[in-house]
């Protein structure tokens, strides 16, 4: 209600990405105030539900709502985020040198639409700034996940070699770490979802991540690819079917899309991409087509369009184990955790389970 009602009208008054900074600032500054992170969660924070707690990857989740990437790109509020409800989160998406990103403006809002368009391109300060942010963490209420991609100046060939380097520097901050080949404002990017430049990616991400985990004398930590949502039917499957094989833990389906079918805010004709209820039909599609093709074995990470309980417990049927929202957040605020949560107790009491595990997949059985 305070989000919605007051701080909402103000946030969409201002310039997306500088309300986008004020955010990540102020939760970052909050932090560092005595007392302020427990009044945070005191407003904000999900108490604990025995049926939505989640043991995925050898991690426990206490419950399947997480943040998804893009929002906090530095690591520098999980301490805010970790306070106001979520069940995991993704910081990053985070390269091993600072870049400043695409021109400006490269976000805006569609309101009608229920939506965001950006053209970001992974603007970061580096992995060497993020291991510095996620070093100084106070509240380890939650797993976080780091997820990671290649500098602009890149060329695809070399790629492997950024997400090498950005494990090397920050396997000790993550619980777990998200290769993204998705976004569709790197050029290039997503040509590294396909044939021999995925396989020698993945190859090099999961050979990376076992050395880590030799040195220190412990099971390697888990690691997932993010797809996007406009391959074909034929190029999705070439594409699991690559991942499924490279020994990588999971998927997470989707990232943003460059679709703009049936959008009436005039920023639809702003490139980059498109996130919010306009991509919530089309993400479960292709949760549900990977759950098919992999046979449930492979965890599926659900993210795109959730605005509701109902639109999370759709993905979840669908197939996904746990879910992200990242657009509904800022339209919505942090009280929507609650509701989240909330509703997804409520819809598996409605359909008789007792454990959110067990309605993972339901939709194929």
């Amino acid at each position: 209600m305070l989000y919605e009602k007051l701080l909402k009208p103000y946030f969409f008054k201002m310039d997306p990405e500088k309300a986008h900074h004020l955010v990540i600032d102020g939760l970052a500054a909050a932090g560092k105030v005595p007392g302020a992170l427990g009044v945070m969660n005191a407003m904000y924070g999900v108490n604990p539900i025995p049926q939505l707690s989640t043991e995925l990857f050898g991690i426990s989740f206490p419950h399947p709502v997480g943040l998804a990437a893009g929002l906090d790109k530095n690591g520098k509020a999980t301490d805010g985020f970790s306070s106001i409800g979520f069940g995991f989160m993704e910081v990053g998406t985070v390269t091993p040198k600072g870049q400043p990103g695409n021109e400006l403006p490269r976000l805006f809002r569609l309101p009608p639409d229920q939506a965001l368009i950006n053209r970001m391109g992974f603007n970061n300060e580096g992995a060497a700034a993020m291991e510095n942010s996620l070093k100084s963490r106070k509240v380890h209420r939650i797993p976080i996940a780091v997820n990671i991609g290649k500098n602009k100046v890149t060329p695809n060939e070399e790629a492997h070699k950024d997400y090498q380097s950005c494990i090397q520097s920050l396997y000790e901050s993550g619980d777990f770490f998200v290769v993204n080949i998705s976004s569709p404002n790197t050029q290039g990017l997503r040509d590294l979802q396909h044939g021999e430049e995925l396989r020698r990616l993945l190859d090099t991400v999961t050979e990376e991540i076992r050395q880590q985990a030799a040195m220190r004398n412990a099971k390697p930590k888990p690691v997932l690819v993010k797809i996007a949502p406009d391959m074909s039917d034929e190029e999705l499957q070439q594409t699991v079917a690559t991942i499924m094989v490279s020994g990588v833990s999971g998927i997470i389906a989707t990232n943003t899309t460059l679709s703009r079918d049936g959008l009436v805010h005039a920023n639809k004709s702003e490139t980059g991409g498109l996130s919010g209820i306009p991509l919530k039909t089309r993400s479960t599609e292709v949760i549900r087509a990977v759950y098919e093709q992999t046979g449930g074995k492979l965890p599926i990470i659900g993210s795109g369009g959730i605005f509701t309980a109902q639109d999370a417990y759709d993905k979840i049927r669908a197939g996904a184990s746990l879910v992200e929202i990242y657009t509904a957040l800022i339209y919505r605020g942090p009280g929507l955790l609650r509701e989240l949560t909330s509703g997804l107790s409520d819809c598996l009491r409605r359909d008789g389970y007792s454990h959110i595990a067990e309605a993972v997949g339901a939709d194929h059985r």
